[in-house]
């Protein structure tokens, strides 16, 4: 994949100085409110992933790379591995989408070489005296069983993983002509593929918190078209459930897995369902320049139907839908980056899909030639101690949790005002007190009726408008204009009243997060604008 970077700044309730990671980092919501799974192994029931009490389990993970030609999980030379394991739980996620190639499943004399070898091979010699020191224990293990400690180590922390066939070689990803992206490309030999699926599923067999398997990452190149997708995709699921039945099956499309649009009319034919999930990767360069050039209401409009036609469908059909790739570059440079990703956040919210982080990994061993090179997409700083952006890690817990599950009588639904440029919610912390952002989990219920009044559920407070440039208001006289809130621009994502004059104002925050109405921006073609700070998503959300 291509890498890019962008650039934006977020509001947000408190500002993080920053500190060592390898502390409990209590100042998340997503780590003091986690997602537990109670009972594994973890199966589909409709469009929700579930455990075995049938409860909601929503995948908030991180990829950890663990593909590349040193093959070991990157990070050892860094930190003990205990230590990372405990900083994935400790930032919220429950989840780790761990990578690795084919030959490490399938050619015995490459599995069974320690990782010290391994690395001399490579000139390492550097990064072998630091394993040495932060992983004594790891060193000498085979590259097999190093990778078996990733997995029990995450497993110890009550984390759950994802094992993700990214490449046959070991090797970075992903080009169109790189001979793993297609099946019969120089090293995606299907029959060696499927091979390796077998043995790594059997493998974990009895490994409780290998949840799921991925099948390929990114299928992509001149070779590839559709029938070769049935004929060979299916034979890949088939062959992971017969070794181990546990796991969820999950399968990516064409094009760097952006485009699954062709299910839509060819369901895929298995013998097992309740295990079979599909992958979607979404980046701002996924979209060319569009971010960049075009006015952010349309392209966030334009681009979110895309996903919507391309693999969104999924969801209304009844399938579990795994962004397992999104991303940004956390240094902050790109103006088109920022807009992706505030309007990421809002479909994440609504849709409220499962998801994997690009990427855990601050800094590599070695990545196409370069020795320690960072990461800039990476969670982590080149040093793996520190968290690289607080704002960003405080902005996707809002994402963490779930806001949905599967329906049951005793549900009941409302609504919560989700902000995308924050991550955070409409509050009302009292009548005398202003509507604020905050944490979503201490959000009130909202009702949005077909007259467009929003209302606080259960009372008979509505929003109102009260003014240019002053802060939003509840009161009990709900028939004005001022109190009917309509979702306009091509984004949908601004909430636009009228005031005394006719007026119209939009949902709006100021500098300490008070909700406020102001003028609305970008509704004209100016591509030069940032509408961010109004864009509100109005998300369902199911509480038992």
């Amino acid at each position: 994949m291509g890498r890019y970077s962008f650039s934006y700044t977020l509001v947000i309730t408190t500002i993080f100085s920053t500190f060592p990671l390898f502390i409990t980092t209590i100042f998340l919501c997503g780590s003091t409110l986690q997602n537990k799974v109670e009972s594994l192994p973890l199966s589909t029931n409709g469009r929700w992933i579930v455990n075995e009490d049938g409860k909601r389990v929503k995948l908030a993970c991180v990829s950890w790379v663990s593909h590349l030609e040193t093959i070991l999980a990157q990070g050892l030379n860094k930190k003990p591995l205990d230590d990372i394991s405990k900083s994935v739980k400790d930032m919220g996620f429950n989840c780790v989408r761990l990578t690795w190639p084919i030959l490490l499943a399938t050619n015995d004399s490459l599995a069974s070489i320690t990782i010290r070898d391994h690395f001399s091979s490579l000139g390492l010699v550097q990064t072998i005296i630091d394993i040495q020191k932060n992983n004594p224990s790891i060193v000498d293990l085979s590259l097999i069983k190093a990778f078996q400690e990733v997995v029990k180590s995450l497993g110890e922390k009550e984390v759950m993983v994802i094992l993700d066939n990214h490449v046959t070689q070991p090797q970075w990803c992903c080009g169109n002509n790189d001979g793993n992206g297609f099946f019969g490309d120089k090293y995606f030999d299907p029959d060696l593929w499927i091979k390796g699926l077998s043995k790594m599923a059997d493998m974990f067999k009895e490994v409780s918190n290998v949840v799921g398997m991925s099948l390929r990452n990114e299928l992509r190149g001149p070779k590839q078209n559709v029938p070769d997708w049935y004929r060979y995709m299916p034979k890949g699921a088939e062959a992971v459930h017969a070794a181990n039945p546990n796991v969820l099956v999950i399968l990516s499309g064409l094009s760097f897995d952006t485009d699954l649009a062709f299910i839509q009319n060819q369901p895929v034919t298995l013998s097992f369902k309740r295990k079979l999930v599909f992958e979607l990767h979404w980046y701002s360069f996924s979209d060319g320049n569009t971010w960049a050039s075009m006015n952010p209401n349309q392209a966030c409009g334009q681009i979110t139907r895309n996903v919507m036609r391309k693999a969104g469908f999924l969801l209304d059909q009844g399938w579990p839908l795994f962004v397992s790739e999104f991303g940004i570059d956390l240094r902050g440079t790109s103006v088109g980056e920022h807009r992706y990703f505030n309007c990421f956040m809002a479909l994440a919210s609504e849709l409220d899909f499962d998801w994997a982080l690009w990427t855990l990994v601050g800094s590599y061993y070695l990545r196409e030639g370069v020795v320690e090179m960072n990461e800039y997409y990476g969670i982590l700083d080149s040093d793996w101690s520190q968290i690289r952006n607080q704002t960003f890690l405080q902005k996707i817990s809002a994402i963490q949790l779930p806001f949905q599950g599967p329906d049951s009588q005793e549900s009941k639904h409302n609504k919560v005002i989700f902000h995308p440029l924050t991550g955070l919610c409409v509050l009302r912390k009292s009548l005398s007190e202003p509507l604020s952002l905050g944490p979503c989990p201490n959000s009130d219920g909202w009702e949005y009726t077909p007259q467009n009044i929003l209302s606080i559920k259960g009372t008979y407070f509505c929003l109102q408008a009260d003014g240019e440039g002053n802060e939003a208001k509840l009161g009990t006289t709900c028939s004005n204009l001022n109190t009917k809130w309509e979702l306009i621009s091509d984004s949908k994502l601004q909430l636009s009243s009228k005031i005394s004059d006719n007026s119209s104002v939009c949902l709006d925050i100021d500098s300490n997060n008070i909700i406020v109405t102001n003028a609305c921006k970008c509704i004209s073609i100016d591509n030069n604008c940032d509408p961010e700070s109004q864009w509100f998503k109005l998300v369902d959300r199911t509480m038992s």
